[in-house]
């Protein structure tokens, strides 16, 4: 909610006996389809190439306002 992040993104943190520091907000990890990414939503069943499509499905419905 502090940065208002949306859509993919990879977020790098430590975890430490005192709390939880935010190392690295990356805003397109890997892609791959050898990348931890598309392998963790493979392992729940959805292949890459439905990963993709319904990413842009998402991406072209939410719109930016961008031509």
């Amino acid at each position: 909610n502090a940065l208002d992040c949306q859509g993919l993104a990879r977020v790098d943190f430590f975890l430490f006996d005192d709390g939880t520091v935010v190392n690295e907000i990356n805003t397109m990890p890997g892609f791959t389809t050898i990348s931890m990414y598309p392998r963790m939503w493979a392992a729940s069943g959805i292949d890459y190439p439905t990963l993709v499509g319904t990413m842009v499905d998402t991406a072209l419905a939410r719109g930016t306002g961008l031509r």
